[in-house]
């Protein structure tokens, strides 16, 4: 009887998505006759509710992202914060319910925090009646939170072994693997920077690619007006994402432009561009550094999102593989001194933080971890 796996994401931004989509690829590589179903935790099909959480979080960012930082903060406190996560997993505990008695899987795997908590809730509520539905977590930061912890996990996989040896001192008796963050397979075997020019039918200039995730955001406007400022001619990848307010904006700045502006919405050739380009200007997204790594892409960081995207920019900037821009610092002047410095030895150390096999070392664990 085939192995069934459930995976659990949620589509806030790109990255949680992007995970599942990785190690779902190579399950399916490694054992082909595996049966995968793939939710989204927190879209509107799945829950109003749950759909409702999520554009309460994008507003945050948006407008109150102050609120956003108290918010993760207290999260991750041992008292009030672990009352708010248990009520969050008492909350989608129902949808996650009908999920499992639907679907009847051997293993869930989740790349999201939410639906986490609610399965680990559910075992521990099904531990007195002989539950033993196997849970793996796949974390998409740089860096351990306490809204990830729960003593019902039966393996995480993470970014680095300083969390691992961090999450070892906590006694949670989950197996901790280093798998770093899985990204897909065929990063590593991308075209070269010229090939890729050549498809893309770009121009042979110095290419700066800017992206603020799969939602556009990163005060993607400013940065390009900034960039007008140079005096070197550039070509300049923009990526909106799903904003089309910014895609349009993108194309008017981009007309009117001296540098060589191309622009694309959300897009299924973003490696490609990643891998033409000579810097990534992006806000520090654990999935698209984790993507610039394995490319050996040096990155200019801006804007994190309070909390977990600081301590991504954090890790990226303290192994050599990323400037982080402050605010007040000056965008234009710190792409002139990369262009004109050493990129080369940054993405050197880019590379030197890549795990391009994440993926496969999670899919590998993961069909043991089911039951039979």
């Amino acid at each position: 009887m085939k192995k069934r796996i459930l995976i659990l994401t949620a589509s806030v931004g790109s990255g949680h998505i992007k995970a599942a989509e990785a190690v779902a690829d190579e399950l399916l590589r490694q054992a082909p006759g595996v049966d995968l179903i793939t939710v989204d935790f927190m879209s509107r099909e799945t829950s109003l509710f749950h759909w409702l959480t999520k554009e309460l979080y994008l507003f945050m960012l948006a407008w109150v992202p102050n609120l956003y930082d108290h918010c993760y903060k207290f999260s991750g406190g041992e008292s009030g914060g672990g009352l708010a996560r248990r009520l969050a997993a008492y909350a989608m505990l129902p949808v996650l319910k009908k999920l499992i008695a639907r679907y009847q899987p051997d293993l869930v795997l989740c790349t999201h925090p939410f639906p986490e908590g609610a399965c680990a809730l559910l075992k521990e509520k099904l531990h007195t009646q002989g539950g033993d539905l196997p849970l793996a977590v796949v974390m998409t930061d740089y860096s351990l939170h306490q809204i990830w912890l729960y003593p019902q996990v039966d393996a995480y996989f993470m970014a680095t072994e300083a969390m691992q040896e961090e999450m070892a001192g906590l006694g949670l008796g989950a197996e901790a693997v280093a798998s770093g963050i899985p990204v897909a397979m065929s990063l590593k075997n991308l075209p070269a920077r010229q090939e890729l020019r050549r498809q893309l039918e770009l121009e042979e200039l110095p290419t700066v690619l800017l992206m603020g995730g799969g939602l556009g955001l990163g005060g993607m406007d400013e940065t390009l007006q900034e960039l007008e400022t140079l005096a070197d001619r550039l070509q300049l990848l923009v990526i909106a994402g799903r904003n089309e307010k910014l895609l349009a904006r993108v194309r008017e700045l981009g007309a009117a432009s001296h540098h060589s502006v191309h622009c694309w919405g959300y897009t299924d050739r973003a490696h490609e561009l990643m891998g033409a380009s000579n810097l990534l200007i992006t806000k520090p997204g654990a999935l698209t550094i984790s993507e610039a790594f394995v490319l050996g892409l040096p990155m200019l960081l801006h804007d994190p999102i309070p909390g977990p995207e600081t301590e991504n920019a954090v890790y990226a900037a303290r192994h050599g593989a990323a400037i982080w821009l402050h605010p007040g610092e000056s965008l234009s002047r710190a792409v002139r001194e990369l262009l004109h410095g050493n990129l080369s030895a940054m993405g050197e150390k880019a590379k030197a933080c890549s795990r391009p096999e994440a993926a496969a070392v999670i899919a590998k664990k993961i069909l043991k971890l089911c039951r039979p």
